[in-house]
């Protein structure tokens, strides 16, 4: 709704033909709960699956953390090539959708405190978790509709063909909605606190995209800095 956003974090009811409405706002405080990290220096997203420059960044964070990751792939080559290099060098427990039930798998990620669950587009959506058995989000690239994806494919192609861009008009839009849902699986309770670390550099470096999908995303603490996302997952593993 328009208006100023008042100090108790609402904004003031507005009235207009027909309707009413009231920003309440968030009872989250994003930016003291969360931080966004994008590996900005990895190279940009181009083979399909996990590249090995990725593989050795989700490494690196999940050991800082130890464990307590939702790991929200973009195939399920992808995922398990993640579950794969986990399950070969730490010894935490890795939970892969496919292999169990999907219920059984997230109860068991909440319940064992170290463990990890990496999966596919169902999970950016259908995963409730508060608490400290989730403290960190690993989104491998962003979320684009696949070229066989018919519906986004036929919008796009009727958008270049009236002379406007597909990409810009179709797939950043629904990239930007799937991305916020996954990037929301972090903070569920005023009380959680975590990182989402996003392995793809292109939300960083792509001026034409990057900034309205960040813009798109809850109001994190942001960074590019690898020391400083590892660093705050070592102490929330401490915690």
């Amino acid at each position: 709704a328009p208006g100023s956003r008042a100090a108790a974090g609402t904004v003031p009811a507005t009235e207009g033909p027909g309707w009413r409405s009231l920003d309440v706002g968030s009872p989250f405080d994003y930016a003291r709960q969360g931080i966004l990290y994008v590996a900005a220096h990895l190279p940009r997203p181009s083979v399909s699956g996990l590249p090995e420059a990725a593989g050795e960044e989700l490494l690196a964070l999940v050991g800082a953390l130890g464990g307590r990751t939702l790991g929200l792939f973009s195939s399920r080559r992808a995922a398990q090539q993640a579950a794969e290099l986990l399950r070969a060098r730490t010894d935490l427990p890795v939970l892969l959708q496919g292999e169990e039930a999907l219920p059984l798998l997230v109860r068991r990620f909440r319940e064992e405190r170290s463990s990890c669950l990496f999966g596919v587009m169902s999970l950016w959506q259908g995963v409730d978790v508060p608490g400290d058995s989730c403290q960190l989000v690993v989104i491998d690239r962003l979320p684009f509709p696949r070229p066989d994806e018919p519906l986004a494919a036929a919008r796009a192609a009727a958008v270049d063909a009236s002379g406007g861009s597909g990409f810009a008009a179709v797939s950043v839009p629904i990239a930007a909605v799937r991305l916020a849902q996954g990037v929301g699986r972090l903070i569920r309770a005023t009380g959680d606190r975590g990182v989402v670390a996003v392995l793809d550099s292109r939300l960083e470096t792509a001026r034409g995209y990057g900034p309205f999908l960040r813009r798109s995303l809850p109001p994190f603490w942001y960074t590019t800095r690898s020391d400083v996302a590892r660093g705050a997952l070592e102490r929330l593993g401490k915690s």
